[in-house]
């Protein structure tokens, strides 16, 4: 079951996290970009204040009208750039051009230890304004002065600081994302390497898993070698097993059926017969059901699906002289059987054997490959041109020991054994009518990948 790809969740999770992290940042630094302009705009006011200080006390004229500031922004109304200075009772005694038909700004609240006090406001034309007032003494005489900065211009230059920090960032954001999934490519480049070789050893292209990998990945490639090693040992201890019940089975129900054929009575000899040929068929097929499904476990075996099909028409075309055995022989692209080759045999054998019997003297046998999206299929078809079966005849036939016609010789175990094959390397057995009249088998198996192998 597969679930999505590593590399594409970190790629994703990269880039989601980098777009909140580096616009977390675009915007701090926008801040930090704010604050800084805002603090400049404040210490520049300030030096103006001194400035318009210092022309207070050289001022000759008491109503301070020979008092100018050199800034031409002062000159311009409605700019956001004011001055303006008071006396104690908060009378206007002077104001710079710009402010001329404005309300002059007025601050409120304490000044601070240096007698500075500042403020954000708003002027007649709506620009936001940094306001800053100080209380000094000129001449003995208390004056409050206050000089005003347009706060949207720097706002205006902090937006466009932000847009062109959150491209930036945004770029380098992307940049990062991919250069994490290259990362994460490469870096999972091993894992790739242990699945290929993990097919490898399924497909029979080789044993054991081989190949250096990282420190991480090297114990689970020991790991899976050391379980094929052990599962084949369990196998080998299972076909022993079997094998010695096999023989240790056989000389008892031979002396159990000799010891009956020979007694004198009748009754009891019928009734030993009977159950001993019942435990002989039982034994039989659960040896022949532990021997498939032990073989068939092995991984890495395959075989040419081609030259066994070739072999078997040839040994049935001996044993039948009178059926013909069409054999359309596929191309060298058709994939191998993913599997034992004594299996195919059995299976495609039995299947031959059951067309022989019920055949009038014609065969066909044709192999394709079937291919889709998850995998691809073996398909063998054999087809009689006998009296054929119908559709709930098809179901039957295929269990153990059903046979439709018992004067046909045979124990009926063959297409059961075929299935059970079928089903242990997962594929698939269908009886359908025949365009020769008789019965279609189609067969589909496991198919391994060709490789490097050329068939001859």
């Amino acid at each position: 079951m597969q679930k999505g790809s590593i590399i594409f969740s970190l790629f994703w999770l990269s880039a989601g996290w980098l777009i909140l992290a580096l616009a977390g940042t675009g915007f701090l630094l926008s801040d930090l970009y704010s604050r800084a302009l805002d603090n400049n705009l404040t210490n520049q006011l300030k030096f103006d204040i001194d400035t318009i200080s210092s022309a207070v006390l050289d001022s000759l004229d008491p109503r301070l009208t020979d008092v100018t500031v050199q800034d031409p922004r002062f000159n311009r109304a409605s700019t956001g750039w004011y001055w303006v200075i008071r006396d104690s009772d908060g009378a206007v005694l002077a104001t710079s051009r710009s402010a001329a038909g404005s309300v002059a700004p007025v601050l409120s609240g304490p000044f601070d230890a240096d007698n500075y006090r500042t403020a954000v406001l708003t002027d007649d034309g709506g620009n936001r304004i940094r306001a800053v007032e100080r209380s000094t003494t000129s001449n003995g005489r208390p004056l409050r002065i206050t000089v005003t900065g347009n706060l949207d211009e720097a706002l205006a230059l902090v937006g466009d600081f932000r847009g062109q920090a959150l491209t930036v960032l945004g770029a380098v954001g992307i940049a990062l994302a991919i250069m994490s999934g290259i990362v994460a490519r490469l870096a999972l480049r091993p894992v790739g390497r242990l699945g290929k070789a993990i097919e490898q050893v399924r497909e029979g292209e080789s044993q054991t898993i081989a190949g250096q990998y990282p420190r991480e990945i090297a114990p689970l490639a020991e790991e899976i070698n050391e379980l094929m090693r052990s599962n084949i040992q369990i196998i080998e201890r299972a076909r022993n097993a079997v094998g010695n019940l096999a023989h240790g089975l056989k000389t008892p129900l031979a002396v159990l059926r000799n010891e009956a054929a020979s007694s004198k009575d009748a009754a009891l000899s019928t009734v030993v017969l009977s159950e001993t040929e019942k435990m002989s068929q039982l034994v039989t097929t659960y040896l022949d059901r532990s021997r498939i499904a032990a073989r068939s476990s092995v991984v890495g075996k395959k075989a040419d699906a081609t030259l066994v099909l070739l072999r078997l028409v040839r040994v049935m075309e001996k044993l039948n002289s009178k059926v013909t055995i069409a054999f359309k022989r596929p191309d060298a692209s058709l994939p191998w059987f993913r599997g034992d080759e004594g299996d195919l045999e059995e299976m495609a054998g039995n299947l031959l054997d059951n067309a022989c019997k019920w055949s009038n003297g014609k065969i066909a046998v044709t192999m394709a490959a079937e291919r889709n999206a998850q995998n691809t299929n073996l398909v063998i078809r054999i087809e009689d041109d006998g009296p054929g079966i119908s559709e709930d005849d098809a179901g039957k036939v295929l269990r153990r020991g059903v046979r439709l016609d018992e004067k046909v010789p045979g124990s009926g175990l063959g297409l059961d054994i075929v299935k059970e094959l079928v089903d242990v390397y997962g594929g698939s057995l269908q009886l359908k009518r025949s365009v020769l009249g008789g019965v279609l088998a189609e067969l589909r198996l496991p198919a391994a990948k060709l490789g490097s192998l050329v068939r001859s």
